[in-house]
């Protein structure tokens, strides 16, 4: 019997690698003589740049850049020489863990850490820049990015903007002639977890700004100043940033990268599915677990289990998700090939007790399953 393993992380408690380890932990003393395969996930978000050195290799580089919040924080990134690749997490340098909880607030984070380690992949001779946009703590639809970058994002005296959501206030001209010349040889590729657009009802801001630390009222300035970066854009560079899908992606760094920087996007499951040998792992399963921290009707839009799900189906190949918690509108998941969702708490607890407990939970849950599927297999053995 063959289990392929293919989890996201758990936000703010386990990697993806740390949860597929734990999910072998749990079944393998059940099926002893089941052969497991270990394929840690992203979508883009946290841990997006591992995911692909687990899988394709590569080397890590650690830099020190300015996190979300201003103070320095040590990011990383990945090469990989023999495909004159690098891949970067906006959630390594930029990412909503870095800031404290009570210190959250999407007006005054910037992206500007997620620039300078472009910039400092930019010092190795590579072709290609995947560019994770998940996990962000920030809504300055990219201008930190920018900044770092060399473009010249300018207030109405002509001064340089503070390069936050707050900033985008000040905001009345940009200026990309002063961007970094290395970028022009350079594809940039940037792995969505998000189809939303920039502004809207489903925009970055309406979204995705209350899980960043906004108040109501920030979500009203937030989304004003935006319209108002997506205006600028359009009317004195003729860029159209507001609506394609994937604009709102990382508080609008989507936006920035594809309607400023020529960078293509494309789902991050979809991207690191394609780029690797994942389908023909996926191809050769008796069994599929997957999962994320939490599973409800946003995990059908490009989310991991999801994508998973829909390969495994090709194939008639039953899929399992565990999920840190399971919310009410996900029945459309089994539409798309998943068998069935289980969450891994043992009962209602305090969301920093879930957090702290998520590998002894997953473990715990695995080997429950591990059992039906040794029954089920005694079964058809017998039948």
């Amino acid at each position: 019997m063959h289990i392929v393993i293919a989890p996201d992380s758990f936000k703010e408690s386990l990697n993806a690698r740390h949860v597929a380890q734990a999910i072998e932990a749990g079944m393998a003393p059940i099926l002893p003589h089941a052969r497991f395969s270990q394929l840690p996930m992203a979508d883009g978000g946290e841990g997006y740049a591992q995911s692909f050195l687990d899988q394709i290799g590569g080397e890590r580089y650690h830099c020190e850049v300015t996190g979300p919040d201003f103070r320095p924080v040590t990011a990383e990134f990945v090469i990989n020489r023999e495909h004159r690749l690098a891949v970067i997490d906006v959630a390594s340098a930029s990412g909503l863990p870095l800031v404290p909880q009570d210190a959250r607030n999407p007006r005054h984070t910037s992206s500007l850490g997620t620039g300078e380690l472009i910039r400092a992949a930019l010092d190795h001779d590579i072709d290609e820049i995947i560019i994770g946009l998940g996990g962000s703590a920030t809504n300055d639809a990219g201008a930190g990015i920018l900044t770092a970058l060399g473009a010249k994002l300018l207030d109405g005296a002509g001064h340089p903007i503070t390069p936050t959501g707050e900033g985008l206030g000040a905001l009345m001209t940009i200026d990309l002639d002063t961007l970094d010349s290395r970028l022009k040889p350079v594809t940039l590729t940037a792995a969505c977890d998000v189809d939303n657009p920039l502004c809207g009802p489903h925009g970055a801001t309406t979204i995705f700004g209350p899980q960043k630390g906004g108040q109501e009222e920030d979500i009203r300035v937030l989304e004003q100043y935006l319209h108002r970066f997506a205006s600028i854009c359009h009317l004195q560079l003729g860029q159209s940033v507001c609506h394609f899908s994937g604009a709102g992606a990382a508080g609008g760094i989507g936006a920035a990268l594809g309607g400023l920087l020529g960078a293509r996007l494309e789902p991050g499951v979809d991207l690191l599915l394609s780029r690797t040998q994942a389908h023909s792992l996926l191809a050769n399963a008796d069994w599929v677990i997957t999962g994320e921290g939490r599973v409800d009707g946003q995990t059908q839009h490009g989310k991991v289990p999801a994508a998973i799900a829909s390969i495994a189906q090709a194939y008639q190949i039953p899929v399992v998700v565990l999920a840190g918690s399971v919310g009410d509108d996900c029945e459309a998941l089994y539409q798309q090939g998943v068998t069935a969702i289980f969450p891994i708490q043992a009962g209602p607890c305090e969301l920093s007790d879930a957090l702290m407990n998520s590998k002894k939970n997953l473990i715990r849950t695995s080997e429950n399953i591990a059992r039906m599927i040794r029954l089920s297999s005694h079964r058809s053995t017998t039948a």
